[in-house]
């Protein structure tokens, strides 16, 4: 009995018409991706209390999880792929981007956004080694996705559907299906799920393998830092390095002698980039990812 809006390319990228026709709908609940999200609070937009908020399409930063509760009736971080009908994964924020503030938890290692959750019904949820082993708690493996929700494969690409689509080593029926989702993620010691990354996004660097993800995250809990990408590039002899792209909340941006120490504190010396960045905003693709 519900009403669908589907709002224009128009209206989704200007925060004033956005929040204008949340108002005049009366919407109970709003789905779009963090850099839609951010842009209404970035404006100043007050909220609504019967909003429930749902976010997806990227990674959640912890801190605009923190600056979206309270705005509405709920907010909700999802997880999924258009290869398993979207979402397979949900978490409810609270009044903190993570679940509890528990000694134990400030000193887990964070990845700078919010944590998955758990699978939704009739979805199952693996991490696993390249043998397709499911990794322990703390490990990093790639997250496979099976249950009701997963697609046929793609059309007319056989190739890339026997590469994405793989017989499940752990399915109790004859004929079930695996879907490799190319992300990095962990189990954490409550049975929620913490994602670390794509494997797309890793590089390799003087003979070290790099997820940008993670230098991403930790540039991201800098005090003043709001959004960052991670790059490797090359220069003209050959050399690989990685350069930092940061977008801050206020002028002056960061020194990069400050930002080295920083990450030196947290992460190997080669992970630290050898350039960083200041730009007005990221860009962003067509759909605000």
């Amino acid at each position: 009995g519900a009403r669908l809006l589907l709002a224009s390319r128009e209206v989704a990228g200007d925060a004033a018409q956005l929040a204008a026709t949340l108002k005049g709908s009366e919407a109970t609940i709003m789905q779009a991706t963090p850099s839609s999200w951010r842009m209404l609070v970035e404006s100043g937009w007050e909220g609504q209390e019967s909003l429930q908020m749902m976010c997806g399409g990227e990674a959640l930063a912890v801190e605009l999880g923190e600056a979206l509760v309270g705005k509405g009736r709920e907010l909700w971080n999802l997880y999924g792929a258009t290869e398993t009908t979207i979402w397979s994964m949900a978490k409810r924020v609270e009044e903190s981007g993570r679940r509890e503030q528990s000694g134990q938890q400030r000193q887990r290692e964070q990845s700078g956004s919010v944590w998955l959750g758990r699978a939704l019904a009739n979805t199952e949820v693996y991490i696993v080694d390249k043998q397709l082993q499911v990794v322990p708690v703390g490990v990093k493996g790639e997250l496979h996705i099976a249950g009701e929700g997963l697609a046929r494969g793609y059309l007319s690409r056989p190739e890339l559907t026997a590469e994405k689509f793989i017989p499940n080593p752990f399915g109790t029926e004859p004929g079930e299906r695996l879907y490799r989702t190319g992300d990095i993620a962990r189990y954490l010691p409550d049975g929620e799920i913490e994602y670390l990354g794509r494997i797309d996004a890793q590089v390799k660097l003087r003979g070290f393998r790099i997820e940008l993800g993670e230098i991403e995250a930790v540039l991201s809990e800098y005090p003043g830092v709001r959004e960052s990408a991670v790059v490797a590039r090359e220069s003209g002899f050959g050399d690989k390095r990685l350069s930092a792209y940061l977008v801050v909340d206020k002028e002056p941006a960061p020194k990069a002698s400050d930002l080295r120490s920083y990450l030196r504190k947290k992460l190997p010396e080669y992970m630290i980039p050898s350039a960083f960045v200041a730009l007005g905003s990221l860009s962003l693709t067509p759909n605000g990812k």
